[in-house]
């Protein structure tokens, strides 16, 4: 990435606290399948900070990616420039994804469950839906394969944090397990939002608050859920953005405000 002039101090926006305890989560992690948007920000900004060593795969074949500036869509060439391996779709999904080489997916989503289930297609009934989202994309063969699965996601209410998603587009390993399937990885252990972070271990364990943001409280974040959110013996509050990760995020990262909003 190359830096831009400086852009002052400036109050942190939603999306850079996003990004910056979002980085911060992969640290000693080495591999990890990122998606477009603020999973984009993090991975980058954790290069540069907590995880050095991190090798970068998306959904287009790149393995080891170095752009030199933010992919604005998962087929954007500047992906492939620098990049340690372009492979195809079947070497990709089967055996990078099912060969058990990847640490970390990251995935965003319109609405979560308790389980860590994800809803990318509709937001309302699939006949006749309010929204129509793009969809699965990669994230099924993420979810069932990766060890484990981070998620990022700017909204967080009743609608989106859900008792019962609207469609389950991406099964977490609770709901395949019932049907029969046995994923490779534990599913989602982490979930960064605007109020704080979300985890749980793994299979048979339901999404627990572990964290708030400065300034939000326990209680603000049991109300924006759409179940009985349980919470941690202990809830932290996240530190919030250092002037070296901002610097770096506005200059270097993000200099055109791609994702950064």
């Amino acid at each position: 990435m190359s830096g831009r002039p400086g852009r002052g101090a400036g109050p942190v926006t939603a999306s850079e606290l996003l990004s910056v305890v979002a980085a911060r989560e992969l640290a000693g992690r080495r591999t990890v399948f990122a998606g477009i948007g603020l999973p984009t920000l993090a991975v980058e900004l954790a290069a540069l900070t907590v995880a050095p060593g991190i090798e970068v795969v998306y959904e287009s074949g790149v393995c080891g990616a170095h752009p030199s500036r933010l992919p604005e869509t998962i087929a954007d060439a500047v992906l492939i420039t620098g990049a340690e391996a372009v492979v195809s779709m079947p070497a990709l999904f089967g055996s990078v994804l099912q060969g058990g080489h990847i640490d970390v997916g990251f995935l965003g989503a319109a609405q979560i469950d308790r389980w860590g289930s994800l809803n990318t297609s509709v937001i309302g009934e699939w006949e006749r839906p309010a929204v129509r989202l793009p969809g699965s994309g990669g994230a099924v063969e993420v979810m069932a394969n990766a060890r484990e699965v981070f998620v990022v996601m700017r909204r967080h209410t009743p609608r989106s944090f859900a008792a019962a998603l609207d469609f389950c587009t991406t099964p977490g390993p609770d709901r395949a397990l019932a049907d029969g399937i046995r994923p490779l990885g534990v599913g989602v252990t982490r979930v960064v939002t605007e109020l704080g972070v979300l985890a749980r271990d793994g299979i048979g364990d339901e999404l627990r608050l572990v964290a708030v943001h400065p300034g939000v409280t326990v209680a603000q974040v049991l109300a924006a859920t759409g179940w009985e959110l349980r919470t941690a013996g202990r809830v932290a509050t996240t530190e919030p953005p250092t002037p070296a990760e901002l610097r770096l995020l506005r200059e270097d990262v993000d200099p055109d405000r791609v994702y950064l909003r």
